[in-house]
């Protein structure tokens, strides 16, 4: 009885599980062969040249392949260790605070609901160099205004700040989660033992939080590699190359410059290197649910 009713799901699941496939691999699958292609179009028809590996060989030659990759993971380590840290601290404190928990989770959560388009259009406003708000600030406080922006030194950071204010409220959800649901006999037995708030923090709130932290701090990651929206509405991947990230190159790629195989390939290359952090990431957390 047992084995046909587990036939059963299989068989009623089977159908909407090919069909995310599909929709999942025949992209990829779809990239993956024009990355071994060079494609072009005259009078409405493309032409598919197969060159082997040789878009491969061009991606580590290719400039701003190279800046992408190395703006990408100074843009992803600096800003997801500020928003776990951040978000950490958040969910800390609101769940120790016994009235107006719900005002504080509503706040702090409110920048994740605002659109991408909407983010891009206040933070450019606030940024400006003539009459943003950061700057009357600064110009308030007997400072010289900066050229957030435009400056190829406060570029990256601008965006850091902006992507740390709109993503921070995901860790600090995903934390104020996982601390809400860990054994409470536990802290009452240390509180009972004599022990103080920091060694309970180190000793037993970050282990029982390892989990929750590894899976929060996979999703930052690979959302942050994918970084594109606020690049694009904020500096354009400027000034120069300072705020290049690799998606902002593969969006060159494809639509400036037109060389759709070399943009397969830098594709390519991406969605391996997140199949990649993943797989890492689910080993790290099955090995921290083992020695929990």
């Amino acid at each position: 009885m047992k084995d046909n009713q587990q036939l059963w799901r299989w068989t009623s699941l089977a159908p909407l599980l090919l069909f995310f496939g599909a929709l999942a691999l025949l992209p990829v699958a779809n990239i993956l062969y024009m990355s071994f292609h060079t494609v072009q179009w005259a009078e409405g028809v493309s032409t598919w040249t197969p060159v082997g590996l040789e878009n491969y060989e061009r991606l580590p030659k290719d400039a701003f392949f190279s800046i992408g990759v190395w703006n990408t993971i100074v843009f992803s380590v600096t800003s997801v260790a500020i928003q776990m840290v951040l978000g950490f601290l958040l969910a800390l404190a609101v769940v120790r605070i016994k009235w107006g928990s719900t005002f504080y989770k509503t706040i702090f959560i409110l920048p994740i609901l605002i659109p991408g388009i909407v983010i891009g259009a206040i933070w450019k406003l606030m940024l400006d160099f003539d009459f943003g708000v950061l700057n009357q600030i600064n110009i308030w406080l007997g400072l010289q205004p900066l050229d957030w922006t435009g400056s190829v030194k406060l570029a990256m950071p601008a965006i850091i700040i902006v992507d740390v204010w709109h993503w921070t409220p995901f860790v600090f959800l995903l934390m104020l989660a996982g601390l809400q649901g860990l054994p409470e006999d536990v802290f009452e037995a240390a509180k009972v033992d004599g022990t103080g708030p920091f060694r309970e923090l180190f000793k037993i709130t970050l282990p029982l939080m390892l989990p929750t932290i590894l899976v929060t701090l996979m999703f930052r990651i690979i959302l942050a590699f994918k970084v594109f929206d606020e690049i694009f509405l904020l500096t354009g991947g400027g000034p120069g190359t300072a705020t290049e990230v690799i998606a902002f190159s593969i969006f060159r790629t494809f639509f400036f410059e037109n060389r759709v195989g070399l943009g397969s390939a830098m594709s390519f290359a991406v969605i391996f290197a997140v199949a990649l952090l993943v797989v890492i990431s689910l080993a790290a957390q099955r090995y921290a649910q083992s020695k929990g």
